[in-house]
Protein backbone atom coordinates (compact mmCIF):
# COMPACT_ATOMS: atom_id res chain seq x y z
CA UNK A 1 0.00 0.00 0.00
CA UNK A 2 1.12 3.55 -0.65
CA UNK A 3 2.36 5.72 2.19
CA UNK A 4 0.02 8.15 3.94
CA UNK A 5 1.56 11.17 2.27
CA UNK A 6 1.48 9.53 -1.18
CA UNK A 7 -2.24 8.87 -0.72
CA UNK A 8 -2.75 12.47 0.40
CA UNK A 9 -0.86 13.93 -2.57
CA UNK A 10 -3.04 11.92 -4.97
CA UNK A 11 -6.32 12.97 -3.33
CA UNK A 12 -8.80 15.02 -5.36
CA UNK A 13 -9.57 17.57 -2.67
CA UNK A 14 -12.28 20.18 -2.98
CA UNK A 15 -11.51 23.91 -2.65
CA UNK A 16 -12.11 25.10 0.89
CA UNK A 17 -14.90 27.36 -0.41
CA UNK A 18 -16.84 24.22 -1.39
CA UNK A 19 -16.28 22.64 2.02
CA UNK A 20 -17.43 25.87 3.69
CA UNK A 21 -20.59 25.94 1.58
CA UNK A 22 -21.56 22.53 3.02
CA UNK A 23 -21.75 24.29 6.40
CA UNK A 24 -23.77 27.23 5.11
CA UNK A 25 -20.76 29.54 4.83
CA UNK A 26 -20.17 31.89 1.91
CA UNK A 27 -16.77 32.95 0.58
CA UNK A 28 -16.94 36.23 2.51
CA UNK A 29 -17.54 34.27 5.74
CA UNK A 30 -14.14 32.58 5.72
CA UNK A 31 -10.50 33.66 5.85
CA UNK A 32 -8.69 31.30 3.44
CA UNK A 33 -5.15 30.07 4.12
CA UNK A 34 -4.38 28.95 0.60
CA UNK A 35 -6.73 26.76 -1.45
CA UNK A 36 -7.57 24.07 1.11
CA UNK A 37 -7.59 25.64 4.58
CA UNK A 38 -9.46 28.52 6.19
CA UNK A 39 -10.24 30.18 9.49
CA UNK A 40 -13.78 31.05 10.50
CA UNK A 41 -14.05 34.46 12.27
CA UNK A 42 -15.86 34.47 15.60
CA UNK A 43 -18.49 36.96 14.43
CA UNK A 44 -19.49 34.51 11.68
CA UNK A 45 -19.83 31.64 14.17
CA UNK A 46 -22.17 33.76 16.31
CA UNK A 47 -24.79 33.61 13.55
CA UNK A 48 -25.24 29.89 14.17
CA UNK A 49 -25.79 30.08 17.93
CA UNK A 50 -29.59 30.00 17.59
CA UNK A 51 -29.53 26.59 15.87
CA UNK A 52 -30.10 23.33 17.75
CA UNK A 53 -27.16 21.10 18.56
CA UNK A 54 -26.47 17.92 16.65
CA UNK A 55 -25.36 14.66 18.25
CA UNK A 56 -21.88 14.54 19.79
CA UNK A 57 -19.68 11.43 19.49
CA UNK A 58 -16.44 11.24 21.50
CA UNK A 59 -13.75 8.76 20.43
CA UNK A 60 -11.25 7.35 22.92
CA UNK A 61 -9.11 4.21 23.07
CA UNK A 62 -7.31 1.52 25.03
CA UNK A 63 -3.87 2.34 26.45
CA UNK A 64 -1.46 3.29 23.62
CA UNK A 65 1.25 0.86 22.51
CA UNK A 66 3.84 0.86 19.70
CA UNK A 67 1.50 -1.56 17.87
CA UNK A 68 -0.90 1.29 17.14
CA UNK A 69 -4.54 1.54 18.17
CA UNK A 70 -5.71 3.69 15.26
CA UNK A 71 -7.83 6.14 17.25
CA UNK A 72 -7.45 9.08 14.85
CA UNK A 73 -7.81 6.80 11.81
CA UNK A 74 -11.03 5.43 13.30
CA UNK A 75 -12.26 8.93 14.16
CA UNK A 76 -11.74 10.22 10.63
CA UNK A 77 -13.05 6.96 9.14
CA UNK A 78 -16.22 7.37 11.24
CA UNK A 79 -16.66 10.93 9.95
CA UNK A 80 -16.40 9.60 6.40
CA UNK A 81 -18.63 6.61 7.19
CA UNK A 82 -21.37 8.87 8.52
CA UNK A 83 -21.10 10.87 5.32
CA UNK A 84 -21.44 7.66 3.28
CA UNK A 85 -24.75 6.81 4.96
CA UNK A 86 -26.11 10.26 4.19
CA UNK A 87 -25.62 12.04 7.50
CA UNK A 88 -24.62 15.70 7.75
CA UNK A 89 -21.43 15.26 9.74
CA UNK A 90 -18.69 17.61 10.95
CA UNK A 91 -15.43 16.59 12.58
CA UNK A 92 -13.71 18.43 15.45
CA UNK A 93 -10.08 17.44 16.05
CA UNK A 94 -6.92 18.80 17.68
CA UNK A 95 -3.98 20.28 15.81
CA UNK A 96 -0.70 18.31 15.71
CA UNK A 97 2.36 19.56 17.63
CA UNK A 98 5.74 19.67 15.90
CA UNK A 99 7.32 17.89 18.88
CA UNK A 100 5.57 14.54 18.30
CA UNK A 101 5.60 15.01 14.50
CA UNK A 102 9.40 15.08 14.50
CA UNK A 103 9.75 12.86 17.58
CA UNK A 104 8.37 9.39 18.19
CA UNK A 105 4.64 9.63 17.49
CA UNK A 106 4.59 11.15 14.02
CA UNK A 107 1.73 13.26 12.68
CA UNK A 108 -1.82 13.40 13.98
CA UNK A 109 -3.89 13.59 10.81
CA UNK A 110 -5.01 9.97 10.48
CA UNK A 111 -3.61 7.55 7.93
CA UNK A 112 -4.28 5.43 4.88
CA UNK A 113 -7.67 6.29 3.36
CA UNK A 114 -8.84 8.08 6.49
CA UNK A 115 -6.98 11.37 6.74
CA UNK A 116 -7.63 15.08 7.06
CA UNK A 117 -6.31 17.12 4.14
CA UNK A 118 -3.78 18.61 3.45
CA UNK A 119 -1.88 16.49 6.00
CA UNK A 120 1.53 18.04 5.28
CA UNK A 121 0.32 21.54 6.11
CA UNK A 122 -1.78 20.46 9.11
CA UNK A 123 1.09 18.39 10.58
CA UNK A 124 3.58 21.22 10.15
CA UNK A 125 2.93 24.94 10.68
CA UNK A 126 -0.76 24.82 9.67
CA UNK A 127 -2.27 28.30 10.24
CA UNK A 128 0.30 29.29 12.86
CA UNK A 129 -1.87 28.77 15.96
CA UNK A 130 0.79 26.96 17.99
CA UNK A 131 3.40 29.57 17.12
CA UNK A 132 0.99 32.29 18.25
CA UNK A 133 0.53 30.56 21.61
CA UNK A 134 4.30 30.17 21.98
CA UNK A 135 4.73 33.88 21.27
CA UNK A 136 2.02 34.92 23.74
CA UNK A 137 3.44 32.67 26.46
CA UNK A 138 6.99 33.91 25.92
CA UNK A 139 5.83 37.54 25.83
CA UNK A 140 4.35 37.00 29.28
CA UNK A 141 7.57 35.34 30.44
CA UNK A 142 9.68 38.20 29.08
CA UNK A 143 7.47 40.74 30.89
CA UNK A 144 7.90 38.84 34.16
CA UNK A 145 11.70 38.85 33.78
CA UNK A 146 11.69 42.52 32.81
CA UNK A 147 9.54 43.38 35.83
CA UNK A 148 12.13 41.78 38.13
CA UNK A 149 14.81 44.07 36.76
CA UNK A 150 12.80 47.28 36.36
CA UNK A 151 11.86 47.94 39.98
CA UNK A 152 9.85 44.81 40.85
CA UNK A 153 6.87 46.81 42.14
CA UNK A 154 4.91 43.60 42.72
CA UNK A 155 7.68 42.25 44.99
CA UNK A 156 7.99 39.03 42.99
CA UNK A 157 10.21 36.44 44.65
CA UNK A 158 12.72 35.40 41.93
CA UNK A 159 12.89 31.92 43.45
CA UNK A 160 9.13 31.51 42.98
CA UNK A 161 8.64 32.44 39.33
CA UNK A 162 6.46 29.51 38.23
CA UNK A 163 5.97 30.55 34.60
CA UNK A 164 8.56 28.82 32.42
CA UNK A 165 9.39 29.35 28.75
CA UNK A 166 7.87 27.34 25.92
CA UNK A 167 8.63 26.01 22.44
CA UNK A 168 6.91 23.61 20.04
CA UNK A 169 9.68 21.02 19.89
CA UNK A 170 10.95 18.12 21.98
CA UNK A 171 14.08 19.42 23.77
CA UNK A 172 14.92 17.57 26.98
CA UNK A 173 18.10 19.63 27.44
CA UNK A 174 15.90 22.68 28.17
CA UNK A 175 13.74 21.12 30.88
CA UNK A 176 15.74 22.84 33.62
CA UNK A 177 17.86 25.94 32.98
CA UNK A 178 19.30 28.98 34.77
CA UNK A 179 18.23 32.31 33.28
CA UNK A 180 19.37 35.87 33.91
CA UNK A 181 23.13 35.23 33.79
CA UNK A 182 25.42 38.13 32.96
CA UNK A 183 24.39 40.63 35.63
CA UNK A 184 21.31 42.79 36.10
CA UNK A 185 21.99 45.10 33.14
CA UNK A 186 22.77 42.25 30.72
CA UNK A 187 20.83 39.16 31.75
CA UNK A 188 18.52 40.23 34.55
CA UNK A 189 17.99 38.42 37.84
CA UNK A 190 19.51 34.90 37.86
CA UNK A 191 17.06 32.17 38.86
CA UNK A 192 15.99 28.64 37.96
CA UNK A 193 13.58 28.21 35.06
CA UNK A 194 13.00 25.80 32.22
CA UNK A 195 11.02 25.04 29.08
CA UNK A 196 7.85 23.09 28.48
CA UNK A 197 6.43 22.09 25.12
CA UNK A 198 3.79 24.56 23.90
CA UNK A 199 0.96 22.02 23.89
CA UNK A 200 1.59 21.46 27.62
CA UNK A 201 1.34 25.15 28.44
CA UNK A 202 -1.56 26.72 30.28
CA UNK A 203 -2.12 29.18 27.44
CA UNK A 204 -2.61 26.24 25.08
CA UNK A 205 -5.32 24.93 27.41
CA UNK A 206 -6.82 28.40 27.76
CA UNK A 207 -7.09 28.84 23.99
CA UNK A 208 -8.91 25.50 23.69
CA UNK A 209 -11.31 26.21 26.57
CA UNK A 210 -12.15 29.85 25.78
CA UNK A 211 -15.56 30.66 24.36
CA UNK A 212 -14.67 34.03 22.82
CA UNK A 213 -12.41 37.05 23.08
CA UNK A 214 -13.69 38.27 26.45
CA UNK A 215 -13.47 34.82 28.00
CA UNK A 216 -9.94 34.49 26.60
CA UNK A 217 -8.95 37.84 28.15
CA UNK A 218 -10.42 36.94 31.54
CA UNK A 219 -8.63 33.59 31.58
CA UNK A 220 -5.28 35.13 30.59
CA UNK A 221 -5.61 37.70 33.38
CA UNK A 222 -5.99 34.86 35.93
CA UNK A 223 -2.77 33.06 34.96
CA UNK A 224 -0.50 32.83 38.02
CA UNK A 225 3.06 33.64 36.92
CA UNK A 226 4.87 33.86 40.27
CA UNK A 227 4.50 34.44 44.01
CA UNK A 228 5.60 37.56 45.87
CA UNK A 229 7.83 37.66 48.95
CA UNK A 230 4.72 37.32 51.17
CA UNK A 231 3.77 34.13 49.31
CA UNK A 232 0.77 35.67 47.51
CA UNK A 233 0.15 34.81 43.83
CA UNK A 234 1.03 37.32 41.10
CA UNK A 235 -1.11 37.15 37.96
CA UNK A 236 -0.66 38.10 34.32
CA UNK A 237 -3.41 40.68 34.79
CA UNK A 238 -1.33 42.51 37.40
CA UNK A 239 1.61 42.73 34.98
CA UNK A 240 -0.46 44.62 32.40
CA UNK A 241 0.55 42.68 29.27
CA UNK A 242 -2.64 40.71 28.60
CA UNK A 243 -3.60 43.18 25.84
CA UNK A 244 -0.39 42.32 23.99
CA UNK A 245 -1.10 38.62 24.41
CA UNK A 246 -4.61 39.12 23.04
CA UNK A 247 -3.16 40.76 19.94
CA UNK A 248 -0.93 37.74 19.35
CA UNK A 249 -3.86 35.34 19.81
CA UNK A 250 -6.52 37.26 17.85
CA UNK A 251 -6.50 34.85 14.89
CA UNK A 252 -5.41 31.73 16.76
CA UNK A 253 -8.72 31.62 18.65
CA UNK A 254 -10.66 31.33 15.38
CA UNK A 255 -11.34 27.68 14.37
CA UNK A 256 -9.61 26.20 11.33
CA UNK A 257 -11.64 24.44 8.63
CA UNK A 258 -10.24 21.60 6.49
CA UNK A 259 -11.66 18.37 5.00
CA UNK A 260 -11.29 14.59 5.03
CA UNK A 261 -10.03 12.75 1.95
CA UNK A 262 -13.70 12.17 1.11
CA UNK A 263 -14.71 15.82 1.40
CA UNK A 264 -16.35 15.91 4.82
CA UNK A 265 -15.78 19.20 6.73
CA UNK A 266 -13.54 19.07 9.80
CA UNK A 267 -12.58 21.73 12.30
CA UNK A 268 -8.97 21.20 13.41
CA UNK A 269 -8.40 23.61 16.27
CA UNK A 270 -6.68 23.54 19.65
CA UNK A 271 -3.76 21.36 20.69
CA UNK A 272 -3.45 20.65 24.43
CA UNK A 273 -1.72 17.35 25.26
CA UNK A 274 -3.85 14.78 27.11
CA UNK A 275 -1.08 13.36 29.30
CA UNK A 276 -0.41 16.85 30.72
CA UNK A 277 -3.28 19.20 29.82
CA UNK A 278 -6.90 18.24 29.07
CA UNK A 279 -6.35 16.76 25.59
CA UNK A 280 -9.33 18.01 23.59
CA UNK A 281 -9.86 20.31 20.62
CA UNK A 282 -11.33 23.75 21.23
CA UNK A 283 -14.75 24.25 22.76
CA UNK A 284 -15.39 26.87 20.06
CA UNK A 285 -14.82 24.29 17.31
CA UNK A 286 -17.00 21.65 18.96
CA UNK A 287 -19.84 24.07 19.70
CA UNK A 288 -19.72 25.45 16.15
CA UNK A 289 -19.66 21.97 14.63
CA UNK A 290 -22.72 21.00 16.70
CA UNK A 291 -24.63 23.98 15.26
CA UNK A 292 -23.57 23.20 11.67
CA UNK A 293 -23.92 19.41 11.57
CA UNK A 294 -26.36 16.72 12.67
CA UNK A 295 -23.49 14.53 13.91
CA UNK A 296 -20.18 15.73 15.31
CA UNK A 297 -17.23 13.40 15.87
CA UNK A 298 -14.49 14.52 18.23
CA UNK A 299 -11.51 12.73 19.74
CA UNK A 300 -10.00 12.79 23.23
CA UNK A 301 -6.23 12.39 23.48
CA UNK A 302 -4.63 9.05 24.38
CA UNK A 303 -6.82 6.57 26.29
CA UNK A 304 -9.94 6.75 28.44
CA UNK A 305 -7.90 7.26 31.62
CA UNK A 306 -6.43 10.50 30.24
CA UNK A 307 -8.26 12.30 27.43
CA UNK A 308 -11.48 10.38 28.00
CA UNK A 309 -11.73 11.23 31.70
CA UNK A 310 -10.60 14.82 31.14
CA UNK A 311 -13.13 15.33 28.35
CA UNK A 312 -15.93 14.21 30.64
CA UNK A 313 -14.84 15.90 33.86
CA UNK A 314 -13.23 19.10 32.53
CA UNK A 315 -14.42 19.87 28.99
CA UNK A 316 -18.03 18.85 29.60
CA UNK A 317 -18.07 20.67 32.94
CA UNK A 318 -16.77 23.91 31.41
CA UNK A 319 -18.70 23.76 28.11
CA UNK A 320 -22.05 22.43 29.28
CA UNK A 321 -21.86 19.73 26.58
CA UNK A 322 -21.90 15.95 26.95
CA UNK A 323 -21.45 13.18 24.37
CA UNK A 324 -24.40 11.19 23.05
CA UNK A 325 -22.15 8.23 22.32
CA UNK A 326 -18.59 7.14 23.12
CA UNK A 327 -16.49 5.04 20.73
CA UNK A 328 -13.68 3.04 22.34
CA UNK A 329 -11.00 1.98 19.84
CA UNK A 330 -8.98 -1.21 20.31
CA UNK A 331 -6.77 -3.35 18.12
CA UNK A 332 -5.75 -7.00 18.34
CA UNK A 333 -2.07 -6.14 18.28
CA UNK A 334 -2.30 -3.51 21.01
CA UNK A 335 -4.18 -5.87 23.33
CA UNK A 336 -1.60 -8.57 22.65
CA UNK A 337 1.10 -6.19 23.83
CA UNK A 338 -0.89 -5.61 27.02
CA UNK A 339 -0.79 -9.37 27.41
CA UNK A 340 3.01 -9.48 27.27
CA UNK A 341 3.64 -9.80 23.52
CA UNK A 342 6.58 -8.12 21.80
CA UNK A 343 6.13 -6.66 18.31
CA UNK A 344 9.72 -7.59 17.47
CA UNK A 345 9.08 -11.27 18.26
CA UNK A 346 6.30 -12.64 16.07
CA UNK A 347 6.08 -15.79 18.16
CA UNK A 348 4.79 -13.83 21.13
CA UNK A 349 1.80 -12.39 19.22
CA UNK A 350 -0.49 -15.22 20.22
CA UNK A 351 -4.11 -15.86 21.12
CA UNK A 352 -2.99 -16.39 24.72
CA UNK A 353 -1.36 -12.95 24.86
CA UNK A 354 -4.59 -11.48 23.48
CA UNK A 355 -6.63 -13.25 26.18
CA UNK A 356 -4.37 -11.83 28.89
CA UNK A 357 -4.36 -8.37 27.32
CA UNK A 358 -8.15 -8.13 27.24
CA UNK A 359 -7.92 -6.88 30.82
CA UNK A 360 -6.84 -3.50 29.41
CA UNK A 361 -9.96 -3.33 27.24
CA UNK A 362 -12.05 -4.33 30.25
CA UNK A 363 -10.68 -1.39 32.26
CA UNK A 364 -11.39 1.19 29.59
CA UNK A 365 -14.92 -0.13 29.10
CA UNK A 366 -15.40 0.11 32.85
CA UNK A 367 -14.07 3.69 32.80
CA UNK A 368 -16.46 4.92 30.13
CA UNK A 369 -19.45 3.20 31.73
CA UNK A 370 -18.88 5.42 34.79
CA UNK A 371 -20.29 8.41 32.86
CA UNK A 372 -23.65 6.93 31.81
CA UNK A 373 -23.21 7.41 28.04
CA UNK A 374 -23.93 4.76 25.34
CA UNK A 375 -20.72 2.96 24.33
CA UNK A 376 -19.47 1.21 21.17
CA UNK A 377 -16.19 -0.70 20.96
CA UNK A 378 -14.57 -0.40 17.55
CA UNK A 379 -11.90 -2.94 16.58
CA UNK A 380 -9.40 -1.29 14.26
CA UNK A 381 -8.77 -4.28 12.00
CA UNK A 382 -5.33 -5.02 10.56
CA UNK A 383 -4.74 -7.38 7.61
CA UNK A 384 -2.92 -9.78 9.96
CA UNK A 385 -5.91 -10.16 12.30
CA UNK A 386 -7.67 -13.54 12.23
CA UNK A 387 -11.37 -14.23 12.67
CA UNK A 388 -10.56 -16.13 15.87
CA UNK A 389 -8.77 -13.08 17.31
CA UNK A 390 -11.57 -10.71 16.35
CA UNK A 391 -14.10 -13.18 17.71
CA UNK A 392 -12.35 -13.26 21.08
CA UNK A 393 -12.71 -9.47 21.44
CA UNK A 394 -16.32 -9.55 20.30
CA UNK A 395 -17.13 -12.29 22.80
CA UNK A 396 -15.59 -10.29 25.66
CA UNK A 397 -17.64 -7.23 24.71
CA UNK A 398 -20.80 -9.36 24.64
CA UNK A 399 -19.98 -10.61 28.16
CA UNK A 400 -19.66 -6.99 29.31
CA UNK A 401 -22.86 -5.90 27.58
CA UNK A 402 -21.16 -3.57 25.10
CA UNK A 403 -21.78 -3.31 21.38
CA UNK A 404 -18.72 -4.22 19.30
CA UNK A 405 -18.03 -3.55 15.61
CA UNK A 406 -15.08 -3.73 13.23
CA UNK A 407 -13.52 -0.86 11.30
CA UNK A 408 -11.32 -1.08 8.21
CA UNK A 409 -11.14 2.67 7.76
CA UNK A 410 -7.38 2.68 7.17
CA UNK A 411 -7.64 0.54 4.03
CA UNK A 412 -11.13 1.47 2.83
CA UNK A 413 -11.91 4.94 4.17
CA UNK A 414 -15.59 5.59 4.82
CA UNK A 415 -16.62 2.28 3.23
CA UNK A 416 -14.60 0.50 5.89
CA UNK A 417 -16.44 2.31 8.69
CA UNK A 418 -20.05 1.76 7.63
CA UNK A 419 -20.76 -0.78 10.39
CA UNK A 420 -19.32 1.65 12.93
CA UNK A 421 -21.31 4.57 11.52
CA UNK A 422 -24.61 2.65 11.65
CA UNK A 423 -23.92 1.51 15.22
CA UNK A 424 -23.09 5.04 16.37
CA UNK A 425 -26.27 6.49 14.84
CA UNK A 426 -28.35 3.90 16.68
CA UNK A 427 -26.55 4.40 19.99
CA UNK A 428 -26.89 8.19 19.75
CA UNK A 429 -30.66 7.66 20.00
CA UNK A 430 -30.32 5.49 23.11
CA UNK A 431 -31.05 7.01 26.52
CA UNK A 432 -28.09 8.51 28.35
CA UNK A 433 -27.64 9.38 31.98
CA UNK A 434 -24.53 11.54 31.87
CA UNK A 435 -22.85 12.26 35.19
CA UNK A 436 -19.50 13.59 36.35
CA UNK A 437 -17.10 11.37 38.24
CA UNK A 438 -16.85 13.74 41.20
CA UNK A 439 -18.67 16.74 42.62
CA UNK A 440 -17.29 20.27 42.41
CA UNK A 441 -17.42 20.64 46.20
CA UNK A 442 -15.18 17.63 46.88
CA UNK A 443 -11.68 18.42 48.14
CA UNK A 444 -8.77 18.36 45.69
CA UNK A 445 -7.38 15.23 47.34
CA UNK A 446 -10.76 13.54 47.11
CA UNK A 447 -10.94 14.35 43.38
CA UNK A 448 -7.44 12.96 42.78
CA UNK A 449 -8.20 9.83 44.77
CA UNK A 450 -11.53 9.28 43.01
CA UNK A 451 -9.83 9.35 39.59
CA UNK A 452 -6.94 7.22 40.85
CA UNK A 453 -9.12 4.47 42.29
CA UNK A 454 -12.07 4.46 39.89
CA UNK A 455 -10.33 5.24 36.57
CA UNK A 456 -6.72 4.15 37.02
CA UNK A 457 -7.36 1.16 39.30
CA UNK A 458 -5.02 2.40 42.03
CA UNK A 459 -5.54 1.31 45.61
CA UNK A 460 -3.92 4.29 47.30
CA UNK A 461 -2.47 7.73 46.55
CA UNK A 462 0.72 9.05 48.12
CA UNK A 463 1.82 12.69 48.08
CA UNK A 464 5.27 14.22 48.32
CA UNK A 465 5.67 16.83 51.03
CA UNK A 466 5.71 19.55 48.36
CA UNK A 467 2.53 18.24 46.74
CA UNK A 468 0.75 17.92 50.08
CA UNK A 469 1.65 21.51 50.99
CA UNK A 470 0.61 22.84 47.57
CA UNK A 471 -2.80 21.19 47.78
CA UNK A 472 -3.41 22.65 51.24
CA UNK A 473 -2.43 26.14 50.06
CA UNK A 474 -4.68 25.90 46.99
CA UNK A 475 -7.64 24.91 49.15
CA UNK A 476 -6.98 27.87 51.46
CA UNK A 477 -6.76 30.29 48.52
CA UNK A 478 -10.16 29.23 47.18
CA UNK A 479 -9.09 26.96 44.32
CA UNK A 480 -10.51 23.81 45.88
CA UNK A 481 -13.62 23.78 43.68
CA UNK A 482 -11.59 23.45 40.47
CA UNK A 483 -11.44 20.10 38.66
CA UNK A 484 -8.14 18.23 38.60
CA UNK A 485 -6.19 17.53 35.41
CA UNK A 486 -3.77 14.74 36.30
CA UNK A 487 -0.48 14.62 34.41
CA UNK A 488 0.83 11.08 34.07
CA UNK A 489 2.27 8.71 31.50
CA UNK A 490 0.03 7.78 28.59
CA UNK A 491 1.75 4.40 28.16
CA UNK A 492 0.04 2.78 31.14
CA UNK A 493 -3.09 3.11 33.24
CA UNK A 494 -0.60 3.38 36.13
CA UNK A 495 2.01 6.11 36.68
CA UNK A 496 4.76 3.75 35.45
CA UNK A 497 5.13 3.62 31.65
CA UNK A 498 6.60 0.11 31.75
CA UNK A 499 3.52 -1.53 33.28
CA UNK A 500 1.02 -2.92 30.75
CA UNK A 501 -2.40 -4.45 31.17
CA UNK A 502 -4.55 -3.01 33.97
CA UNK A 503 -3.18 -3.78 37.43
CA UNK A 504 -5.25 -3.08 40.54
CA UNK A 505 -4.37 -1.85 43.98
CA UNK A 506 -1.12 -0.01 43.23
CA UNK A 507 -0.05 3.37 44.67
CA UNK A 508 -0.32 6.57 42.60
CA UNK A 509 2.52 8.94 43.47
CA UNK A 510 1.74 12.68 43.26
CA UNK A 511 5.11 14.39 43.32
CA UNK A 512 4.15 17.96 42.42
CA UNK A 513 1.03 20.13 42.03
CA UNK A 514 0.63 23.13 39.75
CA UNK A 515 -2.20 25.64 39.39
CA UNK A 516 -3.69 26.54 36.00
CA UNK A 517 -6.05 29.24 37.26
CA UNK A 518 -6.76 30.62 33.79
CA UNK A 519 -7.55 27.22 32.31
CA UNK A 520 -9.61 26.47 35.38
CA UNK A 521 -8.00 23.33 36.79
CA UNK A 522 -5.34 22.05 39.17
CA UNK A 523 -2.55 19.86 37.76
CA UNK A 524 -1.20 17.03 39.97
CA UNK A 525 1.99 15.70 38.33
CA UNK A 526 2.50 11.99 38.92
CA UNK A 527 5.37 9.53 38.71
CA UNK A 528 8.23 10.63 36.46
CA UNK A 529 6.03 12.65 34.09
CA UNK A 530 7.77 15.65 32.50
CA UNK A 531 6.21 18.67 30.76
CA UNK A 532 8.91 18.71 28.05
CA UNK A 533 9.23 15.47 26.05
CA UNK A 534 12.57 14.23 24.72
CA UNK A 535 13.44 12.77 21.34
CA UNK A 536 13.75 8.98 20.84
CA UNK A 537 16.94 7.25 19.66
CA UNK A 538 15.70 7.54 16.07
CA UNK A 539 13.48 10.62 15.74
CA UNK A 540 10.81 10.69 13.04
CA UNK A 541 12.63 13.73 11.65
CA UNK A 542 15.40 11.42 10.43
CA UNK A 543 13.14 9.80 7.82
CA UNK A 544 11.79 13.08 6.37
CA UNK A 545 13.05 15.09 3.42
CA UNK A 546 12.00 17.64 0.80
CA UNK A 547 12.29 16.53 -2.82
CA UNK A 548 13.42 18.78 -5.72
CA UNK A 549 9.77 19.04 -6.88
CA UNK A 550 8.80 20.52 -3.51
CA UNK A 551 7.05 17.42 -2.21
CA UNK A 552 7.68 16.06 1.30
CA UNK A 553 8.56 12.41 1.91
CA UNK A 554 8.63 10.47 5.17
CA UNK A 555 5.88 12.42 6.95
CA UNK A 556 3.15 10.26 8.45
Amino acid sequence: MKTDIEIAYEAEAEPITEIASKLGLAYEDISPYGKYMAKIPLNVLKRFEVKENGKLIMVTAVTPTPAGEGKTVTTIGLIQGLGKIGKKVVGALREPSLGPVFGIKGGATGGGRSQVYPMWNIDLHFTGDIHAVSAAHNLLSAVVENHLVKGNELNIDPTRVVLKKTMDMNARELRNVIVGLGGRTVGGIPHESGFLITSASEISAILALSTGYEDLRARLERVVVAYNIEGEPVTAGELGCVGGMMVLLKDAICPNLVQTLEGEPVFVHGFPFANIAHGANSILATRSALKMGDYVVTEAGFASDLGGEKFMDIVCRQSGLSPDCVVLVASVRALMMHGGADLKEAGTMTLDSLRIGLVNLDKHIENMKLYGVPLVVSINRFESDSEEQIGLIRARCTELGVRCVESEAFLKGGEGALELAEAVVEECDSPKNFKFLYEEDATLKSKIETIATKVYGAGTVSYSAAADKALSELEKRGFGKLPVCIAKTQASVTDNAKIKGAPRGWDLNVREVQLSAGAGFVVPICGSMTLMPGLPSLPAAMRMDLMPDGKIVGLK
